[in-house]
C-alpha cells in the first residue's frame, strides 16, 4: 500500500478500487467500453471520525460500497475513490 498525500476530514475514507474485470469466466475479454465500474476496494485513508460518530473502518480493510457512491480522483497516477463512511456497505 502507498502512502498517501491526502488525509480525509471527518467521517470520510480514501479508498483504493480494485480493477475491473478484464474476462468473463468462460474467457471472452471485455472491452473497456463494456466494463463496470467495481464496488469493492481497499481503505488507503481514514479520516478522525466525528464526535458522535468514531471511525469503524481502518487502513488495509478490503469492503464493498455502494455503486454512485463518493468522489472519484486521480493522484499520482493511481484512481481512488473519497465517500464517508455510511457509504461502506460491508467489510470483506
Amino acid at each position: 500500500m502507498t502512502q498517501l498525500s491526502i488525509k480525509p476530514l471527518a467521517d470520510r475514507v480514501v479508498i483504493e478500487p480494485a480493477l475491473a474485470e478484464q474476462k468473463t469466466a468462460s474467457g471472452i475479454i471485455i472491452p473497456d467500453t463494456a466494463k463496470e465500474k467495481p464496488q469493492r476496494g481497499v481503505v488507503v485513508a481514514v479520516g478522525p471520525g466525528t464526535k458522535d460518530n468514531p471511525m469503524t473502518l481502518k487502513v488495509g480493510d478490503l469492503v464493498i460500497y455502494g455503486k454512485y457512491a463518493g468522489t472519484e480522483f486521480h493522484l499520482d497516477g493511481k484512481d481512488y475513490m473519497i465517500m464517508r463512511e455510511n457509504d461502506v456497505i460491508a467489510i470483506i
